[in-house]
């Protein structure tokens, strides 16, 4: 240093990862970084809705119980009720408390690198849009966010701040750092069932109450919780624990549905293996409940029981046009006819079925390894060499590992990750207008036939929540 101005971190990392890759986790005492110090090496790292998933991808990346060379920093801990993260606080006691996100960012400051989010649904772009802003690495739960214009807004905030801060960015698909995604694209990369035209992939979800009425009723708010911190960017309503903890998946205004739950996992292949991106159109159908002959029970603010969803896309990078069904709440696609009896279609969970002009190959959840259709061509099959890059680690440390890397990318990263959750979340764009075809113009993000469908695209929020890059 030549003159007495104070270092700015921010601009230190930049000019280190600069530096022929030296090192990009700054020791803090080089920075005269105080209070929650992370040991030199170490990712310090913030957890942003614990209480349920966030914990175990907290876990994932300092595991109290193992050699703590493999463990990284918790430096704080954030949860809008105390009572549920209860359990998370007491596994980091070192790990300093917060209702309140954003008061967590102002006052840690630089004793964070990195942000693990796993809040419910609609509070995700927000939470991670601010951290970027500041400089915080983002791990975020699936989906990536509540809207399509929420994915977008992330993909080019991750562009903006990569480049103006180094941030290294994952979206908590987890399968997407497993073996079966890699395979499945290898295979059809590699011709095993020809070109896809066709493809039908399905859950097992809901499988928590769906198509509901809001409840009338309004129950004290437990003294642990803070309401309108959980509400967010959400419209106001009265507190119920029809929405929290957990059942807040049903709702539209706090959650994503069955899709958004379990299509960036099993959709993931799919997206990946057929390189796709926006789609041309949508068409959605759902369940209906009739309460009394011919008179049906619309469910305005929940999603429905089960629904059926198509989109289309184009030519692309020498593929065809193909075709994607959605099926959930227990509707399946035609069992393939070449499929043996007794012989599975996917997991638990759900799976996919790619119908190529030569064959079917079919894949469970969570990338699970693929199979081709009969198990006769499997056992002909004379599998590719491998030709995209594996994962040793967890999701969770991938990501850790490309925040260290600081020139690498993590698997799942924003760029990846958002045009993906673009596609989920179109699918529940199309439960609003039943048995309508919708027109997508993808790059400007606008609905061409139905104009009315464009406030959904980009719902307004809360007075004060507003997304501002």
């Amino acid at each position: 240093m030549t003159d007495n101005k104070k270092v700015n971190r921010r601009d230190f990392m930049k000019a280190s990862a600069a530096t022929a890759g030296l090192f990009s986790i700054v020791p803090r005492h080089v920075l005269g970084g105080v209070g929650n110090t992370a040991p030199s090496g170490k990712v310090s790292v913030a957890g942003v809705g614990i209480g349920g998933m966030g914990g175990g991808n907290l876990k994932a990346v300092c595991d109290p119980e193992r050699d703590a060379s493999q463990n990284e920093h918790i430096a704080a801990l954030c949860d809008v009720d105390f009572a549920k993260a209860d359990d998370v606080f007491k596994r980091y006691p070192q790990a300093e408390r917060f209702k309140d996100f954003r008061e967590m960012l102002d006052k840690m400051g630089d004793k964070i690198d990195a942000c693990i989010i796993a809040t419910p649904d609609h509070t995700h772009a927000i939470t991670a849009l601010e951290s970027m802003k500041k400089g915080k690495h983002v791990y975020v739960q699936k989906p990536l966010t509540h809207s399509v214009y929420e994915a977008r807004v992330l993909t080019e905030a991750a562009r903006k701040y990569g480049k103006e801060f180094g941030v290294k960015t994952q979206m908590g698909n987890q399968g997407h750092s497993g073996e079966g995604c890699r395979l499945v694209c290898e295979w059809i990369w590699d011709g095993a069932i020809g070109e896809v035209r066709e493809v039908h992939a399905f859950t097992n979800r809901p499988v928590w109450p769906q198509a509901l009425l809001r409840p009338t009723e309004t129950p004290a708010v437990p003294d642990t919780l803070d309401w309108d911190l959980w509400l967010g960017p959400a419209p106001e309503r009265p507190y119920h624990p029809a929405y929290h903890p957990w059942k807040w998946r049903a709702w539209k205004d706090f959650g994503t549905g069955a899709l958004g739950d379990m299509a960036c996992h099993i959709l993931d292949p799919v997206f990946w293996a057929l390189k796709l991106k926006y789609a041309t159109s949508v068409q959605g159908s759902y369940a209906k409940v009739c309460t009394e002959m011919w008179k049906h029970l619309e469910h305005p603010e929940s999603y429905p029981m089960a629904s059926k969803i198509h989109l289309e896309y184009p030519a692309r990078e020498g593929l065809p046009p193909v075709k994607v069904s959605w099926y959930d709440g227990g509707i399946m696609p035609e069992i393939p006819e070449a499929l043996e009896s007794g012989r599975r279609m996917g997991n638990s969970d759900g799976g996919v079925l790619f119908i190529g002009d030569n064959g079917v190959l079919m894949c469970g959840c969570y990338g699970a390894e693929p199979q081709l259709v009969p198990y006769s061509k499997m056992r002909a099959y004379k599998r590719p060499q491998p030709s995209i890059p594996r994962v040793s680690t967890s999701h969770e440390m991938n990501w850790i590992e490309a925040i260290k890397d600081g020139k690498k990318e993590a698997t799942s990263n924003f760029e990846i990750a958002g045009p993906f959750t673009e596609m989920v979340l179109m699918g529940n764009l199309s439960l609003a207008f039943p048995n309508k075809k919708i027109l997508w113009d993808g790059e400007n993000m606008n609905v061409t036939n139905l104009p009315d469908a464009n406030a959904l695209v980009n719902p307004k929020a809360r007075a004060g929540w507003e997304l501002v890059v």
